[in-house]
């Protein structure tokens, strides 16, 4: 089964949200880049506030696929306690990555106050879920921005991850799931890469 685009991968996701439309409390947080198409879709849909997380996993420096934690908005910083790193490993990566995120927020946030969670429902919203890392970074960050619930929300995504990411969000959604994942880009006839001006593109709808 593949999904057209992202957006009939957001409407799919959207019918199996309806619980969560038309609430004060609730918000569709698209992941930069490639979940803020499937994420401005859920949103208007469920008639919910749109708007970018922004988070960069913070890699392993000889095996960067492996995160020994994750940066957020508003200086949010989490670290993988089962993952020990002398702070001059992770110093370089830590500013690499932060000059990034910076770049990212202050493009996407212009004309928007920072994102604050206190008392939210906070849907994340990406394309996909392979290894899960950026997602659990996700969790990690939203929940250190004191969101009163946690939701991930993904049109395809590994079994494993999907398992393991239901133990530290308070619910995760995944209509479609394998055991043997590949990558994301299998599940979308149409899978480009999101550029900068889509994501501003989105967020300045009404």
């Amino acid at each position: 089964m593949a999904f057209r685009d992202r957006q009939e991968a957001g409407a799919a996701l959207a019918a199996l949200l309806t619980g969560y439309a038309d609430r004060p409390d609730v918000i569709a947080l698209g992941l930069v880049r490639g979940g803020m198409p499937v994420a401005a879709e859920v949103a208007s849909r469920l008639r919910i506030p749109l708007d970018a997380l922004v988070v960069r996993k913070l890699g392993v420096p000889w095996a960067p696929e492996v995160a020994f934690g994750a940066i957020g908005p508003g200086g949010v910083q989490v670290l993988n306690p089962e993952i020990r790193l002398e702070p001059h490993e992770m110093a370089p990566i830590v500013r690499h990555e932060t000059a990034e995120l910076r770049r990212r927020d202050r493009l996407f946030r212009i004309g928007r106050d920072p994102l604050d969670l206190t008392g939210q429902v906070a849907l994340i919203i990406d394309d996909g879920l392979a290894t899960g890392a950026t997602a659990g970074a996700a969790v990690a960050v939203a929940r250190a921005l004191s969101a009163a619930r946690v939701v991930l929300a993904v049109p395809v995504g590994a079994t494993q991850a999907v398992e393991r990411l239901a133990l530290t969000a308070d619910e995760v959604v995944c209509p479609l799931k394998s055991e043997h994942f590949g990558a994301v880009s299998r599940y979308y006839d149409d899978f480009h890469q999101v550029p900068d001006a889509e994501v501003a593109r989105l967020l300045s709808r009404p």
